[in-house]
């Protein structure tokens, strides 16, 4: 099971001075061509012993400080990064035959930009923050469900405003930022001569970019 990839290549002349620049062009080449959710990344995290672990999860923002996802603290992804903060993303764009790779240490975003997220997801979404008690054992489905129901009862959609101004902000839930100290492009070609060059963070925040070896 294999593929010959035949995209153009990736040259260091063509890379911008940051890492920042080079992922929002290579975002928007993936959103245009066809890779279904381009913010979906794999995120990896490792516990206080070393034991890695990984899943799936929705890039909802970055910028010169980082990449931003929420999730709720008490999670798996949460203890470990209380435990060891430090993550690697993985964005799989294969039908562009590309990824990016971001490793870094990572914070808790503050609760005014949590809440601000919030308030943007759909209903639905906010009360599912609560229902589930992340990665927690749970009885059956209908017992996630029953919980789903009672919070939709406490929180109805219709009259949020009358009710005190919608869904309130879980205390166990929030936003984590990967602040990258290197990001490697990578970028598929024939006869897995893959072209991988990653920028290196320095202690000044000066980037410096390294081709490695496919």
């Amino acid at each position: 099971m294999r593929k010959q990839y035949r995209a153009h290549g990736l040259a260091e002349e063509e890379l911008p001075a940051d890492p920042l620049t080079q992922f929002a062009q290579w975002f928007a080449q993936a959103a245009a061509g066809g890779v279904p959710e381009p913010n979906a990344m794999v995120v990896s995290t490792a516990d206080a012993d070393g034991r890695p672990s990984s899943r799936t999860v929705l890039l909802k923002q970055y910028d010169e400080r980082g990449f931003v996802f929420f999730t709720n603290y008490e999670s798996r992804k949460g203890r470990d990064l209380a435990a060891n903060p430090w993550a690697s993303l993985l964005f799989p764009w294969h039908p562009v035959a590309r990824q990016v790779i971001v490793e870094g240490p990572v914070t808790r975003v503050g609760r005014d930009e949590t809440a601000a997220y919030f308030r943007t997801r759909p209903h639905g979404s906010q009360l599912g923050a609560w229902a589930s008690e992340q990665s927690r054992p749970v009885a059956s489905r209908a017992e996630l469900e029953r919980r789903y129901a009672e919070l939709a009862d406490r929180y109805p959609e219709e009259g949020l405003e009358e009710n005190g101004g919608g869904v309130p902000v879980p205390p166990f839930w929030g936003g984590f930022r990967v602040r990258p100290r290197t990001v490697e492009f990578w970028q598929g070609r024939p006869d897995r001569l893959h072209d991988r060059l990653r920028y290196v963070r320095g202690a000044d925040d000066d980037w410096t970019v390294e081709r490695l070896c496919p």
